[in-house]
């Protein structure tokens, strides 16, 4: 066997493409009020049926991990696909690298309230909103709530409760672009998860 200089080979990669990155895909609007059923434990076969080994899910709302050399163009347009396909709709994906979501969780500007973690959630988007309507987000936020946008996460601490939030019901609309929310202790625990993988 020929002589391999070190650097000649990405080993991260295995010599093709990108270099290995765990990704977290966050799915909007599955498994609730009975449409767009997609059982996670088939959703993993399906993974592997594509070529994404090794992937993990999150609870029933649709938050799915794995590690891969594809690029994000890549993997949106392979799980999409694969999605409709097997279940019969296109599904509305926000993705993230692992290090773009522990940037986003690390910036949570209500890090002192995140005790509770059920009072504050993260609107993750696919990009930043361009025209939020800001005005009327801070009409409908009630004395105790605060939100803060940053770049494409939106966060919103309701310390009364997320369902009784006029602010949360209305969140995506008044963004303007698609969004799917998790409180914090979900975004933790899929945080953990993508970290071990």
């Amino acid at each position: 066997m020929p002589f391999i200089q070190k650097g000649m080979l990405d080993f991260a990669g295995f010599g093709m493409g990108h270099p290995m990155k765990t990704w977290i895909v966050l799915f909007r609007g599955i498994n609730v009020s009975g449409t767009n059923i997609v059982p996670m434990a088939e959703l993993r076969a399906l993974m592997v049926d594509i070529g994404y080994g090794g992937a993990q899910t999150y609870i029933q709302s649709g938050n799915l991990l794995f590690s891969t050399d594809h690029d994000a163009d890549m993997i949106r347009a392979d799980v999409a696909s694969a999605v409709e396909g097997k279940f019969g709709f296109e599904p509305r994906l926000m993705l993230f690298s692992l290090s773009d979501f522990e940037a986003a969780l690390k910036a949570n500007p209500f890090a002192e309230a995140a005790a509770d973690a059920k009072s504050v959630h993260l609107f993750f988007m696919e990009k930043a909103p361009v025209e939020p309507d800001t005005a009327q987000m801070n009409s409908l936020k009630a004395a105790s709530e605060g939100f803060e946008l940053l770049d494409n996460i939106f966060y919103l601490h309701a310390p009364d409760g997320i369902g009784r939030s006029k602010l949360a019901a209305r969140a995506e609309r008044l963004l303007g672009v698609p969004a799917t929310g998790r409180n914090w202790r979900s975004a933790m625990k899929i945080l953990e998860l993508a970290q071990g993988l």
